[in-house]
């Protein structure tokens, strides 16, 4: 079974973009979350390790410039990729001073990046640094886009893992970067303790009605010293299937665009360090068997979205 028979696929969607192999290079900046310095909060969203996303990254010591050249090197080699997508992944990477942020996205400018990436939070998107993004996108002929960690649209359940905003300053950072043309993924996790499958149903809507241009899915994931790490020893959470997540996962997806592009549909997360991630199965099986699910079920990516454009009045319009 092939993805694209399926759902709108991230690697497709990049070659077609870009007429070639694309892949994400990996730059760590030396940065924290406003939830974390008590700006908005203390101790980070309570499932966030003290590494925060990017296990896999290179020191944060290193030069941006010398991160990028390093893993491009690496990357070139094994895939045999001809152009890169320079990814802030680590933590939330606006959220410094105006001019350290202009720096670092300047040394990310370099020969065969067509992309600049930038993964932060709903609450650290400005329109002074998206202003300044907009400059360098004309100037340098370069694609920016965003990652934006929503997690869930459930604000209570947002309350509860400590994000430190709610759905208002998602939807605020979307309506402040449509107007740049820079393209958003949204960072979704569907199996959260205090969510159900109405939640993700309602996610895909809201990021479709949103416009929204691609979605990154997660599963959670149990990392040491972590809030999430005493809660499950205590018996305080339970985790959902994986049966249950597949079921999520289709549902969301029939529910959103048919146009909106599928970044992956499940994470991957070092075995290291964790009491719980996957369950203990291969992120590949998992995807397997949420397409196995979708060939059961004879359905696909937006089947289901028939919600916009005021459905309730369809039947007067000829």
């Amino acid at each position: 079974m092939e993805e694209r028979n399926y759902y709108r696929v991230y690697s497709e969607y990049l070659k077609d973009k870009y007429g070639t192999k694309v892949y994400k290079l990996p730059i760590n900046l030396p940065l924290t979350c406003p939830n974390r310095d008590g700006c908005v909060g203390y101790g980070g969203c309570i499932f966030c390790g003290e590494e925060g996303a990017g296990y896999e990254n290179l020191s944060n010591t290193i030069s941006v410039r010398e991160q990028l050249l390093e893993n491009k090197e690496y990357i070139r080699k094994k895939y045999k990729a001809e152009k890169f997508i320079a990814y802030f992944q680590n933590f939330s990477n606006t959220y410094m001073g105006i001019e350290a942020f202009k720096k670092y996205v300047k040394d990310a400018i370099q020969e065969d990046i067509v992309e600049i990436s930038i993964s932060t939070r709903p609450d650290c998107i400005s329109d002074s640094y998206l202003e300044f993004l907009s400059a360098i996108k004309q100037e340098n002929n370069i694609n920016i886009s965003f990652e934006l960690g929503l997690q869930t649209v459930n604000y209570h359940t947002l309350k509860k893992i400590n994000r430190g905003h709610s759905l208002a300053e998602f939807i605020d950072s979307i309506i402040r970067i449509k107007p740049h043309g820079f393209d958003v993924c949204a960072h979704v996790i569907l199996d959260l303790p205090w969510d159900n499958i109405e939640d993700a149903i309602e996610c895909s809507k809201i990021l479709s009605a949103l416009s929204v241009e691609q979605v990154k899915l997660h599963s959670l994931y149990i990392v040491e010293n972590t809030l999430f790490e005493k809660m499950y020893r205590n018996n305080e959470i339970t985790m959902l299937s994986k049966e249950e997540y597949i079921n999520r996962v289709v549902a969301f997806l029939e529910h959103l665009r048919p146009d909106v592009v599928i970044q992956r549909v499940i994470g991957r997360a070092p075995e290291e360090n964790t009491l719980f991630v996957n369950w203990n199965t291969s992120w590949w099986k998992i995807r397997d068997e949420i397409l196995e699910k979708m060939e059961e079920m004879k359905t696909y990516q937006g089947k289901k979205c028939d919600y916009l454009n005021g459905k309730a009045i369809r039947k007067f319009i000829k």
